[in-house]
Parts: structure tokens; C-alpha cells; sequence
């Protein structure tokens, strides 16, 4: 299982699953980050948190924590 956090700087890989519950699930669809949608990873901070993502056309930035619960191919 690869995860978004586990994707390289200027790779676009595509949705799978969320993992998750509830509101933090929930936040994460609110987002934009749903089955399907492609996103393409900018830039990675040093320690490896925050992750810079583009999804929709526009740029968001993730934690770790949220990047793990990511599924992507």
C-alpha cells in the first residue's frame, strides 16, 4: 500500500482510498482529496512535514499525519 506521504516530489499519482474516521475523514473529502482525483506532489518540506500538494487547480498543504491516511497508485 503506497501512501501519499510515501510519494516523490513532482510525481502525480491518483487517489484510492481514505482512510480514517469521522471528521477527520470528513475534512479530508472536504478538501478535495476524493477517489479518483489526481494529485500532483510540489514540494516537501526538510523533516517531511508538511507535504505541498495541487488537487483541483489549487495548492494545499497536508501533514503527515493526514498524507498517511491517503492511499494512492
Amino acid at each position: 500500500m503506497k501512501t501519499l506521504k510515501d510519494s516523490k516530489v513532482g510525481e502525480t499519482v491518483k487517489v484510492i482510498k481514505l482512510h480514517g474516521e469521522g471528521a477527520v475523514k470528513r475534512r479530508i473529502m472536504d478538501m478535495g482529496l476524493t477517489k479518483g482525483v489526481e494529485v500532483y506532489v510540489r514540494k516537501v518540506a526538510p523533516l517531511g512535514d508538511p507535504v505541498e500538494i495541487t488537487v483541483r487547480g489549487y495548492e494545499l498543504s497536508l501533514r503527515k499525519a493526514d498524507a498517511e491516511m491517503i492511499e494512492v497508485e
